[in-house]
Formats: structure tokens, C-alpha cells, sequence
């Protein structure tokens, strides 16, 4: 990986399309519902002008609130700002639906703001805790760094698509950095916050778990250690929930959870790359099977899949691991659990990236790479929808010229023929649905042939994270037994 692009490029010029749809943001001219940019600024709507007490009640039809309090105190404190600017933008009932330019330069804003003070710093520090870890040069650690935060999905999600999950990213990170200078506590702290942000952040959950209690057992059994985790985690959550318990009243815990885990809405949503969607075209289980089958299936399924990292985590509880671990417990949840959104490949995503800070091999950066176009792909019909074809495009493109994608394949013969295949896969169903256009017969074809190709690479990258576990963990045992 030899080429170095400048990291404030990107982002800043993703919102700035052409189309209705991604000017400054998902929302301009798409009506009913105005998309998730609609979502973002209803919540700031509701907090800065409605009691506590109504937040996760207040016409649940309209993007009724459903993400943790974090959020919820996040919106409130962009709404109070933009309120003084200007009280249109946020005036009750009135504002739904707005497409005021000066609006959609202040919710940018406030997405660039967000991810400044939270994912970026949190990056950066990683990047040189654990760079230093691995004994990468200068050079090294700021190509890792540039292809971190030129990460293309997560700028698409959050400056086209419209969303804050550089924050919820931003908090993670920050834990693992606490985790890597051995501050335990407050990287549990920080970890709670970023749970109480997005509840998506509990794909993370079981590896920061087995990480903290192995921590607790290996060398030997600490209870003390283990009692003040669990103190941490408790004072946490209390910090977090109790301003909306005590400005809200109790009911607003039970509501909140209620909303931030949407189990009526059915096994997945739209057409996303996991094994329920991709398997549906032979077994119609929403059709076959109840939701409260479906999502025991769901849970013994993802409990399979998260078990082996977790296992190696708590046995070698190394720093070195986080990132590796993390990743490959969100690619099982994101294959398996019940209702999981295409966004949601976001979270193994993240982690992955950040592992570029311990080598700069050929075949981890060409795996990394393939990881991250697979992702843009398997968003494509979102973005489309999104008026994002340009962004997607160019973003793609590069990412692929920074990761040297072009010129570096995997060095052994499997894993070069599933990156050409899966590209050549991709580049003909863009070709195709580009030529042949909507198929009567069958108007989802194009769609399904993307979940089908992505789930696929998805299911190989969750092995390969696997597979680079293992061999990390075998390495960081040997080196405990030197010791």
C-alpha cells in the first residue's frame, strides 16, 4: 500500500451530489417520509422543544425515537444550538419535511463536529497506541491512519445517507484505547457510553466481554478487579439512563428499551447481505415459520457464530486481539441475528480497518481492502435510493487506487480467485442492471443477485478474520510462555 491520500478530501464532498436525494443530506424532495436526514432532525425537533416524558412517545408513525438516551441528550443539545439560529428549523410539527438549504449546511455541520470530537481523536490515538505495538514506522501509521478515516462506507452512511454513527464508532475506539494503555475501567466506561448511543453497538458487547473476564481469570483469578468491572458497568448504565428516568419518570426505561429493540418488525429489513435474507430465495422462513421461532433460530445461530472468537479472546486476553475479535463477533452477528439492517455492516467494518494499524502485509491490506469494496456493494441498492450513485462511485474508486486494490492480490491462489471472482461478480451485475435495467419477472433480481454475491464474501471475510484470530492468538500465547 504505497499511496497516501489526504483524509479531509472525501467526506466533505459526498453530501455536495447532484441528485434531490443527497443534497446536504438525505431528505430534499423525498417524500412521504423525507428518509433518515428526516429521522435526525425530528429528533432534535422533539427533544428541544418537548418534556422528557414525551421522548419516546410522541407520534411513533413519524421516525418515532428509538435509539439509547445518548442519543436523545445528543439531539437535544443540536436542537437547543440550531433552535438559536434560527426556530424554523426545529418548530414543532411545523418543520417536518424541511428542505432549507441553511438547514442541511447546519445538520453537515453538526455531523462533522460530532465525528471531530469523538471518532477521529479516538482513530488517531489507536493508531499510535497500537502502531507502536506492532513497531510501525512514522510512514506506516499514517497510511494506516489515512485508510481509516477514508473509510468509504462509513462516509457514505453518515455525510450521504445521513446518520451518526462516527460517534458511537468514536466512543468504541476510545475504549480501545483505554484497553491498550491498560485503563480497564474507564475503557468499560466509554464502552457503555457508546452503547448508550447506538444499541448496534452490541455486536462489540461479547468480545469486550471475554476480553474484560479474561482479564479477570488469566494469570490468575482477581475478584476485586471483577467487582469493580461490574461496579463500572452498573454506574455507567445509571449515568447514562438517569437523566431520563428522573426528568421522565420510570415508564421512560421501559419505553426506551421497547423501542431500541423492535422485534415486530421482522427478521430483516429491506434486502440485506445475511444468511436469512440470502437463504429466503429457497426457504421462505417469514412465511413459514412465526417470529418467536425465527428468533430463537436467530440467537442459537448467532451464539454459534460469535462462540470462537470469544473463546480465543478470553483465553489470550491480548490487546493485540481487540480489533480482530471485535470484528469477527460483529461479522456473526451481522450474518445471524434477528433484524439486521444493511448499515449495520458498518460495525465489522470498523474494527477490521482498524487492524491496518498492525501490519501493512499484502495479503491483510488486500483482504481489508476486498472487505470494504464487498461492503459499498452490498449498500448499493441503498445509496441508489439515495440519489448516491456518483458518491458511491467515485468513493469506491479511491479507496481502491489508496489500497492499491489494482496493482495487490492475496498471494496465495484461493484467495486471489475469490477477489477476482467476487469483483468480476460485482462489475457485471452493475453492468447488467445498467443494460438490461428492471426485470419484469422478477423486479428484484438485481438485488438479490447482490445479497447473494455479498453474503458469500461476507461468510469468507468472517473466516478470514477468524483464521487471522487464531494465528494472532497462537502467536501472543507462544510470546507468554517466553515471558
Amino acid at each position: 500500500m504505497a499511496r497516501l491520500a489526504r483524509p479531509a478530501d472525501g467526506g466533505a464532498a459526498v453530501p455536495l451530489g447532484s441528485w434531490p436525494g443527497s443534497l446536504f443530506g438525505l431528505g430534499m424532495a423525498a417524500p412521504p417520509m423525507h428518509g433518515d436526514f428526516e429521522a435526525q432532525r425530528h429528533w432534535m425537533e422533539i427533544t428541544a422543544h418537548l418534556p422528557v416524558k414525551d421522548w419516546y412517545w410522541h407520534d411513533l408513525e413519524w421516525w418515532g425515537l428509538d435509539y439509547p438516551p445518548l442519543t436523545a441528550y445528543h439531539s437535544w443539545v443540536l436542537g437547543i444550538i440550531g433552535d438559536s439560529i434560527n426556530p424554523a428549523w426545529f418548530a414543532l410539527h411545523d418543520s417536518r419535511g424541511s428542505d432549507d438549504p441553511a438547514l442541511k449546511t447546519f445538520m453537515r455541520a453538526s455531523a462533522i463536529a460530532s465525528e471531530l470530537v469523538t471518532y477521529i481523536p479516538a482513530a488517531v490515538i489507536f493508531v499510535r497506541l497500537y502502531g507502536r505495538e506492532s513497531a510501525m514506522s512514522k510512514y506506516d501509521k499514517a497510511v494506516a491512519l489515512a485508510a481509516i478515516l477514508l473509510q468509504p462506507a462509513l462516509m457514505l452512511i453518515d455525510h450521504g445517507h445521513f446518520q451518526y454513527n462516527a460517534v458511537m464508532l468514536g466512543l468504541t475506539v476510545l475504549a480501545l484505547d483505554c484497553f491498550l494503555t491498560d485503563h480497564i475501567y474507564w475503557g468499560s466506561f466509554f464502552f457503555v457510553l457508546s452503547l448508550g448511543f447506538k444499541q448496534m453497538a452490541l455486536y462489540y458487547a461479547p468480545a469486550v466481554f471475554a476480553y474484560l473476564l479474561g482479564l479477570c481469570v488469566f494469570p490468575h483469578i482477581n475478584v476485586l478487579r471483577l467487582i469493580m468491572l461490574g461496579i463500572t458497568v452498573v454506574a455507567s448504565f445509571a449515568l447514562v439512563f438517569a437523566p431520563l428516568i428522573v426528568l421522565g419518570g420510570r415508564e421512560q426505561l421501559g419505553q426506551s428499551l421497547f423501542r431500541m429493540f423492535p422485534f415486530a418488525r421482522g427478521l430483516w429489513e429491506d434486502k440485506v447481505a445475511n444468511f436469512w435474507c440470502a437463504a429466503n430465495v429457497a426457504v421462505k422462513f417469514r412465511e413459514r415459520f412465526d417470529s418467536g421461532l425465527l428468533q430463537k433460530a436467530s440467537l442459537v445461530a448467532t451464539l454459534l457464530a460469535i462462540l470462537p472468537p470469544c473463546v480465543i479472546l478470553f483465553l489470550t486476553p491480548s490487546k493485540r486481539l481487540l480489533p480482530l475479535a471485535l470484528s469477527a463477533t460483529a461479522w456473526g452477528f451481522f450474518l445471524f441475528s434477528f433484524q439486521v439492517h444493511e448499515k449495520s455492516v458498518l460495525l465489522p467494518l470498523m474494527p477490521i480497518t482498524l487492524y491496518l494499524a498492525a501490519s501493512l502485509d499484502r495479503d491483510v491490506v488486500a483482504w481489508i481492502s476486498w472487505m470494504n469494496n464487498l461492503a459499498m456493494f452490498s449498500m448499493w441498492p441503498l445509496l441508489q435510493r439515495d440519489g448516491l450513485v456518483l458518491q458511491y462511485g467515485v468513493m469506491s474508486l479511491l479507496y481502491a487506487w489508496l489500497m492499491g486494490t489494482f496493482e495487490n492480490l492475496p498471494r496465495g491462489w484461493v484467495g486471489r480467485l475469490i477477489h477476482v471472482g467476487s469483483y468480476m461478480a460485482v462489475l457485471g451485475l452493475h453492468v447488467g442492471e445498467y443494460m438490461v435495467g428492471r426485470v419484469e419477472r422478477w423486479p428484484d433480481l438485481w438485488v438479490v443477485a447482490g445479497v447473494e454475491v455479498c453474503f458469500g464474501g461476507f461468510v469468507v471475510a468472517w473466516l478470514w478474520v477468524l483464521g487471522a484470530l487464531w494465528r494472532e492468538s497462537r502467536r501472543e500465547g507462544e510470546k507468554w510462555k517466553r515471558e
